[in-house]
């Protein structure tokens, strides 16, 4: 299926209306022009009956890239990350899936289940490759950038590093953490683990010694966290706030206030914005430099409980308590992935007329 976005620069008020595909916004009048920015149209991708609770996109392969879903309902999900077409699902668990990752090259997947177990799964057959049997609900999952180290966490407190070369045994566990484990995460080249719990803390680790580097403290417990390995950037969420830290000191660099209690946030690759979602069910679009609220679009039908951009940063993805994962463009009206913008000097004059009188049209 291809989303067909007519480009109207500027087309005549009813085109608005007919077609429902833009929003007029004027922001400036200059020389008899005026700009104007069209409205965001998220492409819904369907298959989970309950509510989407984690997501990752896979590095840029010569295949593209891909992207994983974990859901309550114990199916995770792969797709591909620019269309959200549905390539498979990962049968297996036998609980809700709290966690889900790809490695880089988008061969490996691992899962982290209310089943007491992790999974790593052979992304290009579906095939599990190994059951790694934990003591309590496991909430996370991370691979090394080799791809022969996984780490995970979750209910019984300890931060477990396993050898997928031989996994029967955790090669290291790491306690200090005084509740639930919600994210671990590998930075500083697979030198250190940060980890956000219930506690109210995250943690940074030292790998080799297993001693805690650092702590931070919070008034309530942290929602979310990425890590963004060009400019050892860490992003976290509590509350209304999305907070920007250096992920090797573990310094503030800034925090940003949002309207709403936001459940995710994301980085762009460049920098240049994030996005947040949380309970108001929208998502937030910010400029990082000024942190000034640029966008908010609401599609979802229920709380957004996590977002993250894609690695080439011409999207975001996001996914909900109404079971939905949902694909938002980063640049609004550019041709990319199932979204195609057209001009109307490339219609016809017959299609020019349907333009003006017809619904918006979804091509195969």
């Amino acid at each position: 299926m291809q989303l067909l976005i007519i480009c109207c620069p500027p087309p005549p008020p009813a085109l608005f209306s007919l077609l429902g595909l833009y929003r007029l916004l004027p922001r400036y009048e200059r020389a008899g022009w005026r700009t104007m920015a069209m409205r965001q149209t998220p492409l819904t991708c369907s298959g989970h009956t309950r509510p989407v609770v984690d997501l990752a996109f896979s590095g840029i392969t010569p295949y593209g890239y891909f992207l994983i879903s974990a859901c309550k309902d114990g199916k995770p999900m792969l797709r591909q990350g620019d269309t959200g077409d549905w390539i498979g699902t990962f049968l297996g668990h036998k609980g809700a899936v709290w966690g889900a990752t790809l490695n880089t090259d988008a061969t490996k997947a691992a899962t982290a289940a209310a089943d007491f177990t992790a999974k790593v799964w052979d992304s290009v057959s579906g095939d599990e490759v190994l059951s790694l049997a934990h003591k309590h609900i496991v909430k996370t999952v991370s691979f090394t950038q080799d791809s022969n180290y996984l780490l995970t966490g979750g209910n019984d407190k300890l931060l477990r590093i396993y050898d997928l070369s031989s996994p029967e045994t955790a090669l290291l566990e790491i306690a200090g953490h005084t509740s639930a484990i919600k994210k671990a995460l590998w930075c500083n080249n697979d030198k250190q683990i940060l980890s956000a719990a219930e506690d109210k803390t995250i943690r940074l680790w030292d790998r080799s010694s297993m001693e805690e580097v650092k702590t931070l403290t919070f008034d309530t417990s942290v929602s979310s966290m990425e890590y963004v390995a060009d400019g050892e950037i860490l992003v976290i969420t509590y509350g209304k706030t999305v907070a920007f830290y250096n992920a090797l000191s573990l310094d503030l660099i800034k925090t940003v206030e949002a309207p709403a209690p936001i459940n995710s946030a994301s980085l762009h690759p460049e920098k240049d914005f994030f996005v947040a979602g949380g309970d108001d069910f929208k998502l937030y679009k910010f400029d990082y430099s000024t942190k000034e609220e640029l966008e908010s679009y609401k599609g979802h039908f229920g709380p957004v409980h996590c977002v993250r951009f894609s690695p080439d940063g011409e999207l975001y993805a996001s996914g909900s308590e109404d079971g939905t994962l949902r694909l938002w463009q980063t640049v609004v009206g550019k041709t990319y992935g199932l979204w195609k913008c057209v001009l109307p000097e490339d219609l016809g004059a017959e299609n020019s007329e349907q333009l003006y009188t017809s619904n918006p049209e979804i091509k195969a």
